[in-house]
């Protein structure tokens, strides 16, 4: 059911002329009191439950909120007119705030794709586009957004890892933004039959599970040191082959392979110790 436009009268000029009937109505009846015989009796109590009756048709609609009418259980319409308004006074009229809106799901536990239990948490914004989905596609659209915001965030945390264990491949710490755009994407298809324009969605509080957090965070140092190492590696290597190729291109000194090797050695020593190395003097000769 989509939302359509009801036809709805300025409240104001209603409301006054509603005043004025009443107090002619309620004259005409002291004057009937009165015994002028002149005054038709009927309308003028006609005239003051007419008048009671249309004062029960007024309604306000605030900034960023409409009105969905109805009739005997039938949809008429969404007023979204600011200010006081005036509509049959048969319909019923049920107020929905169309104000933005924040919803902070709590932590939930779930398993990421590799089978590691992780704590993930996010923050939704939204709010409702649909007056008519809103109020008659689900039951209560507040908590349906809740439950299927959540239930997203699950189905989105165990499609992806939560480390990235290749190159390119999306995960949940090493990759934010496509996360969440696909966080967003997700939830927008679900509350869309409600209504729900979901404008912002991103992961709050991401961590793995208390059982699992010191192996994981012993895991993470590991693959740090590993890195770390294997750029050190990298860099002596070159710096090694760029010293052999300084010497035998100046000719300070020559060296065999032997001499060559035992001098690579040295300068790996040197280079990828990770603790001051103690040089040794050779006071003799070269060789």
């Amino acid at each position: 059911m989509k939302e359509t436009d009801a036809r709805s009268l300025s409240g104001i000029p209603v409301l006054l002329v509603l005043i004025v009937l009443l107090l002619t109505g309620l004259w005409l009846i002291a004057q009937a009191a009165a015994g002028h015989r002149g005054v038709l009796v009927l309308p003028a109590l006609g005239l003051v439950p007419l008048s009671i009756f249309g004062l029960t048709g007024l309604y306000k609609v605030e900034p960023n909120q409409a009105a969905v009418l109805s009739l005997f259980g039938r949809y008429v319409g969404s007023v979204r007119n600011e200010g006081l308004n005036w509509s049959n006074p048969l319909f019923a009229k049920k107020k929905v705030s169309l104000r933005v809106r924040n919803f902070e799901s709590g932590k939930l536990k779930v398993n990421d794709l590799d089978g590691n239990p992780i704590e993930i948490a996010a923050v939704i914004v939204w709010q409702v586009a649909d007056s008519a989905e809103a109020v008659y596609n689900v039951d209560n659209y507040e908590s349906f957004v809740q439950i299927q915001s959540e239930s997203a965030l699950r189905a989105m945390a165990s499609a992806h890892p939560y480390d990235q264990h290749e190159d390119g491949k999306v995960s949940l710490r090493s990759h934010p933004q496509e996360v969440s755009q696909n966080l967003q994407e997700q939830i927008a298809e679900r509350l869309g039959r409600a209504g729900v324009e979901v404008i912002e969605a991103r992961i709050s509080h991401l961590a793995y599970a208390p059982e699992i957090a010191q192996a994981m965070l012993q895991r993470q140092q590991a693959a740090a040191v590993v890195a770390a190492r294997s750029h050190i590696v990298a860099g002596a290597v070159g710096m090694v082959e760029m010293a052999l190729a300084e010497l035998q291109k100046s000719g300070t000194v020559v060296l065999d392979e032997e001499r060559k090797a035992h001098m690579v050695s040295n300068l790996l020593v040197v280079l990828c110790g990770d603790r001051g190395t103690q040089p040794v003097v050779n006071a003799g000769s070269l060789y």
